[in-house]
């Protein structure tokens, strides 16, 4: 097996659970920094910019630096300016990811891109059939990501995936989604780092996001059991992760013990 020099670590169910750490994290991170692992932390996150994420979890004791942060609007943003230069969007998301579209018109109406990101409570029936008129009048679609749902504290938290598939429904156009599982995203994520597929693995805690779009990256993918999909997930009879972890605290002994 060739050596890991790479982890692309995803945040949200590995690191915390609704900002909430997960024992061992902290400890777990400065451990792969002492031993020299290259650590860029992939989220499908959509309510925060890249900065305000780093932010966030730099408070609750997680040594992470936004460098280091690699988002789905950050990755629209390059995206968009590579390939879509000029365009007006307009943004359909919480929070302040919006920071993230630096150099990119953000419209309320009559938009040539429509991006639709975690937009939870916003995701109204004005608002959705407002974008469903832009498509209409021929805007672009575009979804941060197609997550169905994520794990709170309170527990499974519907996301904007079914939602990106009702416009797909409604106006016959297909999303180009940006986030994971999306390969580009993970070959964005690799020049990112300067490591090869072969030389990287991927943590995550959604089978489907996480572990299955890495390896058809080239990735390996380690499934931790903390977050969305636990030990028991039926899914786990189709995808096969390289390892499956009880917890990130895991990740130390099995890099020690299978490389």
């Amino acid at each position: 097996m060739q050596s890991v020099r790479g982890i692309l670590l995803d945040i949200d169910g590995v690191l915390h659970v609704s900002m909430q750490p997960i024992p061992g994290s902290a400890e777990t991170l400065l451990w792969l920094e002492q031993k020299g692992y290259g650590v860029s932390f992939v989220s499908n996150t959509t309510t925060m910019a890249h900065a305000t994420l780093a932010q966030r979890l730099q408070q609750i004791g997680l040594p992470v630096e936004e460098h280091q942060m690699i988002t789905a609007p950050l990755a629209a943003a390059r995206y968009i300016k590579q390939h879509w230069p000029g365009k007006r969007c307009w943004l359909l998301s919480k929070g302040d990811a919006f920071r993230d579209f630096v150099d990119i018109e953000l419209v309320e109406a009559d938009a040539d891109i429509v991006i639709l990101g975690g937009a939870e409570e916003l995701l109204t029936y004005k608002t959705m059939n407002a974008a469903f008129r832009m498509l209409m009048n021929g805007a672009v679609l575009l979804a941060l990501h197609t997550n169905k749902y994520w794990k709170t504290k309170d527990g499974l938290q519907l996301d904007s995936g079914p939602y990106v598939h009702a416009l797909e429904v409604a106006t016959g156009q297909k999303a180009l989604v940006i986030g994971k599982p999306e390969r580009a995203f993970f070959e964005q994520a690799l020049a990112a780092t300067g490591f090869t597929a072969q030389e990287t693995i991927m943590v995550g805690d959604d089978l489907e996001n996480d572990i299955k779009g890495a390896q058809k990256a080239g990735l390996r993918g380690i499934f931790v059991g903390t977050g969305k999909h636990d030990m028991n997930s039926p899914l786990l009879q189709h995808i096969q992760p390289d390892a499956i972890l009880a917890s990130l605290v895991d990740l130390p002994s099995w890099l020690e013990h299978n490389l």
